[in-house]
């Protein structure tokens, strides 16, 4: 609909101009008031069922809140948070989440942008020539400039435009969600890796002292055999025991590559990049225990996973009301003005003004089910968002469960390992000695040897897996790193801040429409 009102001096005219002017008015009053109404449900976040405590923890007192931020830490070796922060500013996954909240973020403003009207300004000029005719008629040129302005403003009465934004900003929530997932999973990935690596050099290490205290052992047994007081089968023995202890070494130096190789590639570099760096052997890295785990009420607020899963849910839900939204009528307003002369001096003063401003209002009438149809695909989207939300929260709780029970069942592991190996370094000791002064046969020595080295490099691959299972449960609590990620502006804030979380043990959820 286009309303045109010419000038003109008549009373009568004045009148229904007047009379149209104030038609209009209503319009833009009753539109105004329509616009408040939001169609589609309400997104309100939804309240799970979690445990009291873990089923695997035997804490008696109240649990203390886990302890996530700069987790890795507390494994208390400077050169792994050096590559923690080098893997933060340079890893390729982190810049690509980085990218998705910059393109997350544009697309909350590019849809906000619908709320408010939108104004173009146009400016054309152009040259004619008639040419001379048969009749007499002389040639002309001509120019004609015109400039001018359309607006245009969609009233948005139930909301569609509103839920569109509202879908934008969970979104944008999601991807800061997916930033903080990614980042959780590489500093797990930098810190299990250099554990193995760790680990890896200390079993090198060791296959090689013992290969050495191997080849005295079988030269010692030469010695006797020459004097008469050996056999060739106790030298044949000695030799291949130092032979296949020796035979571990290079699989042991391919096993340690390939966790430097992927040290160096999680950082953003070549992969033999850090093999100097890290040639030089360290300890492994050893975590303080216990750790505190908090409550399973606690991952609601912690696990990027989860959270992220939460946003996506409430996203999936306003979309229910954008599709919703356009069952209904809509309203926009468009007009423009524009001026026209023949020399670009005289579009302000001498030039022909023309303008023009109205409604239009577009009602959905038939369209074969399709609208409602859509509404229905919404809605089934959400459910499945809802759906993916508990399953999170679930595999969540399980990861947690599972690292509790791995990390503390390793302990006890190690602990009977320790002892193992402390008494078949004992029994290898004596072993020896006995073999030396002749009350004693060689296969006591080979079997005491061969036992000693299982018992030390299995007590070795144990102390790995502690740090491991560290990591997996920080990991599966959450994680968690203080400062601040540079995005882009705004920036991204730690994960882990706000009150601690109570355990929750009502089961209520919302409705699902």
């Amino acid at each position: 609909m286009t309303i045109t009102t010419p000038a003109s001096t008549d009373p009568a005219s004045r009148g229904k101009r007047h009379f149209r002017l104030g038609q209009l008015l209503g319009f833009l009053l009753l539109s105004s008031s329509l616009a408040g109404c939001v169609v589609g449900p309400d997104y309100q976040k939804p309240l799970i069922a979690m445990p009291g405590q873990w089923g695997s923890s035997k804490q008696v007192k109240a649990p203390k809140p886990a302890e996530l931020s700069n987790w890795w830490k507390r494994l208390r070796d400077p050169e792994l948070d050096a590559l923690v922060d080098e893997a933060v500013a340079g890893n390729l996954d982190v810049a690509t989440a980085k990218a998705k909240i910059r393109e997350a973020r544009a697309t909350y403003r590019q849809t906000a942008g619908t709320l408010l009207p939108s104004l173009d300004g146009s400016a054309s000029a152009t040259r004619n020539r008639v040419s001379a005719t048969s009749t007499g008629t002389s040639a002309e040129t001509s120019s004609q400039f015109q400039t001018g302005f359309d607006a245009s403003w969609e009233l948005d009465l139930f909301g569609a435009n509103k839920r569109s934004v509202e879908a934008a900003k969970y979104g944008l929530d999601a991807a800061g969600e997916d930033l903080r997932s990614t980042l959780l999973t590489l500093i797990g990935d930098v810190t299990s890796n250099y554990a193995q690596a760790r680990g890896y050099q200390a079993r090198i290490a060791l296959a090689r002292r013992t290969a050495a205290s191997q080849r005295e052992t079988a030269a010692l047994t030469r010695t006797k055999f020459e004097a008469g007081s050996s056999s060739a089968l106790d030298v044949a023995n000695a030799a291949g025991l130092a032979n296949s202890t020796e035979a571990n070494i290079p699989s042991l130096e391919t096993s340690y590559a390939e966790a430097v190789h992927r040290l160096s590639v999680l950082t953003g570099r070549a992969p033999a990049a850090l093999t100097d760096r890290l040639k030089r052997s360290t300890p492994i890295p050893t975590p303080r225990l216990p750790v505190p785990t908090g409550v399973p009420a606690d991952i609601l607020r912690t696990r990027p996973d989860v959270r992220m899963a939460e946003r996506q849910y409430a996203q999936y839900t306003a979309k229910i009301g954008q599709a919703e939204a356009a069952r209904y009528p809509s309203v926009s307003l468009t007009g423009n003005i524009d001026t026209t002369a023949l020399n670009i001096g005289d579009l302000g003063k001498n030039s022909t003004i023309g303008w023009s401003f109205g409604p239009t209002l577009s009602v959905p009438i038939f369209s074969g089910g399709q609208k409602k149809a859509a509404v229905e695909v919404a809605q089934a989207q959400r459910d499945q968002y809802f759906v993916a939300y508990r399953s999170s929260i679930l595999t969540a709780l399980e990861d947690i469960e599972n690292a509790i029970v791995s990390l503390a069942q390793e302990r006890i592991r190690n602990g009977k390992l320790a002892a193992s190996a402390k008494h078949y370094r004992d029994a290898a000791s004596l072993s020896r000695s006995l073999y030396q002064s002749g009350t004693s046969s060689f296969l006591d020595v080979l079997d005491a040897e061969r036992s000693l080295y299982s018992a030390e490099d299995a007590l070795l691959q144990s102390r790995v897996a502690i740090a491991a299972d560290y990591i997996a449960l920080n990991k599966a609590l959450g994680g968690g790193w203080s400062g601040l990620v540079d995005t882009g502006k705004p920036e991204v804030k730690d994960v882990n801040t706000g009150p601690h979380i109570a355990s929750n043990r009502q089961l209520t959820t919302n409705g699902q429409k």
